[in-house]
């Protein structure tokens, strides 16, 4: 058993330990302090098999021929160890563990430790084998996940923006991935820009409707864009391909340096004139707005590839004017992308001391101003992309306490103030579990066979969309559950939403019901609903059963020790068989007596 601190996690020493038949598992002491050479075990070339680039279609840029995005990426989430590997991050296990092996194993002036020595035990077992298919075939297992867009419900013959970002994340350990560069800045700067947006397009409405979308999986070969385009090409969502006038992404924005933002397009698809054209006005448009903000704006070469993004996706399908916003020109300036590193601290959202819960989640870093102004430049080049006013501009601006909130309960603290006003009361019960300590986490993880709770990260977002975008009704609880009965609303057009509200003077809340257009679409990928579980086109992830996760330390008995008793056990054994043939053999002699019939006397 091997227990490392982090500077040791490296493919090097991995691969060692995997070619070693004498390492039954591995501990990684996570340390507080980031690697500062970067850390990321993902491929240099993210979700390279599942993109648009392929041989047929701009061969010169699969595979990360052109760029390479994540060059710190080692690739250890993609070796196959035959031990477990678990993440120690409590001191006071760590301490435990540290203590045992300095108590019992260390070397004292050269000689060799004496026994008892301590020893560890890792238990992950896993119920899956080989690889997708065969455990689909044997087990017909279908993992399920969610894609949560906001929809602006309205007849759908006409041609919508499409606004997106990722909402998941992973990294090489199960359940621990941060996510802060890689999804968590594209969720708040797309969350603070719709709420810029909202109070405009209902007073100004542009000639187009902007599609607010928000996909799971993506970390994992793109599962919930495939579904939705596959959905789209099947005429089984709510609108299709046709109705998509152009798509914005919004990448990685939280590490920009001096605040430049970088536009990147689609070169193959740019050779179309038509494509051409309506990317290149809304390169314009997004400079314009750039200078406007003082947020210097560039484009990469034109023969520079797309960067991963669920905009390929969808270029798979059809040929799509877009652009994908992020703060690189060419390799990610995250160094720890798809890492436990990848967290506050990556994002420089830190407090000074002394501050309380809430006042830290009011404190406006520099990373919220930052994102703010990104969030800003997102909402007022969404609104002029579908054809809203110029004049109406400057009503448009993301509030950076709106960002600083958004930071802290997705990266420091989900339990906090705000999250729990606009969740349901029974999420903000004490016995909840998707109020926990720390932040939340962005690993797709595993679904239940059938429909079950939605993945918490999903769940925040869908109810602050409800909250940012929403209208409060004076339905009562039970109206709120079953709206349909209430001639006056509408099921089928709005979504209903019991939530806590805020806490009084009193310390109590006043629950109350919010109407929105937000709408959950389960996304799980294609290939499952194919059942290609082979397929090439479609991500065929899947996540083994678990047994309880655990791990525990001993101390182990000297060889001698265990010899003696081995020793002592078989003679002990020997001499019970030896007695036993003995009695069984002189049975007649000592048990004759006690069979003899006692005499009786009348």
């Amino acid at each position: 058993m091997v227990v490392m601190e982090t500077a040791f996690f490296n493919r090097s020493v991995m691969l060692r330990m995997k070619n070693s038949s004498r390492v039954a598992g591995v501990a990684v002491i996570v340390s507080k302090t980031e690697p500062a050479d970067g850390f990321s075990p993902h491929t240099t070339c993210p979700n390279q098999n599942t993109g648009v680039y392929s041989a047929s279609y701009g061969p010169s840029y699969a595979d990360c021929n052109v760029t390479l995005w994540n060059p710190l990426g080692n690739g250890l989430s993609y070796e196959d160890f035959g031990f477990p590997v678990f993440a120690l991050k409590d001191e006071n296990q760590t301490e435990v563990i540290r203590k045992c092996y300095e108590d019992h194993n260390m070397h004292v002036n050269g000689s060799a430790p004496l026994y008892p020595l301590c020893a560890m035990q890792l238990f992950s077992h896993m119920h899956a084998v080989t690889d997708t298919v065969t455990c689909m075939r044997r087990t017909d297992l279908q993992n399920r996940f969610s894609v949560n867009p906001e929809v602006l419900c309205d007849p759908l013959n006409e041609t919508f923006v499409v606004a997106a970002t990722r909402l998941d994340g992973r990294s090489f350990f199960w359940e621990k991935a941060p996510a802060g560069e890689a999804a968590v800045s594209g969720i708040v700067t797309l969350l603070a820009a719709i709420k810029a947006l909202f109070p405009v397009t209902r007073e100004t409405p542009p000639t187009r409707r902007i599609f607010f979308t928000f996909f799971q999986g993506e970390a994992f070969d793109y599962i919930g864009s495939s579904k939705m385009v596959f959905d789209m090409q099947r005429n089984e969502f709510v609108m299709d391909l046709d109705n998509v006038h152009s798509i914005l992404e919004i990448g990685q924005v939280g590490l920009g340096s001096g605040g430049k933002m970088w536009m990147h397009s689609d070169p193959v698809s740019r050779g179309n004139s038509s494509v051409g054209e309506e990317v290149s006005a809304l390169v314009e448009k997004m400079k314009s707005v750039g200078t406007d903000l003082n947020l210097p704006m560039s484009e990469p070469e034109v023969s520079q590839a797309l960067p991963p993004s669920s905009f390929q996706r969808f270029l798979r399908a059809k040929q799509i004017p877009g652009l994908v916003l992020t703060d690189h020109q060419s390799a990610f300036n995250n160094r720890y992308y798809e890492s436990v590193y990848d967290n506050a601290v990556n994002l420089n959202v830190t407090y000074p001391s002394g501050l309380s819960p809430d006042e830290q989640m009011h404190y406006e870093t520099d990373t919220a101003k930052s994102l703010a102004k990104v969030a800003t430049l997102v909402a007022r080049s969404l609104y002029l992309q579908a054809g809203g006013q110029k004049t109406e501009l400057q009503n448009i601006t993301a509030d950076p306490k709106t960002v600083a909130q958004l930071l802290y309960g997705f990266l420091v603290q989900k339990n906090n103030s705000w999250f729990r006003s606009v969740l349901p009361p029974e999420v903000t019960k004490k016995d909840s579990s998707l109020l926990g300590s720390g932040p939340p986490q962005f690993y797709i993880g595993l679904g239940p066979r059938v429909h079950g709770p939605v993945h918490s990260v999903t769940r925040f977002v869908q109810y602050i969309l409800a909250n940012l975008t929403g209208t409060v009704t004076n339905l009562t609880e039970k109206q709120c559950q079953n709206p349909s009965d209430i001639i006056t609303e509408n099921k089928d057009l709005y979504s209903y939403f019991w939530v806590s509200g805020p806490t009084s003077i009193n310390n109590t809340r006043d629950p109350f019901c919010v109407r929105a257009s937000v709408r959950l679409s389960k996304a799980i990928s294609p290939a499952f609903e194919l059942l290609e579980y082979g397929s090439r086109d479609y991500s065929t992830w899947t996540e083994s059963r678990w047994k309880t996760i655990r791990a525990r330390i001993f101390l182990v008995a000297s060889r001698q020790l265990e010899m003696l008793t081995l020793g002592v056990g078989v003679a002990v054994l020997l001499l019970s068989l030896l007695m036993t043939y003995f009695i069984s053999s002189k049975a007649e002699l000592l048990f004759s007596a006690a069979r003899e019939a006692p005499a009786t006397t009348y």
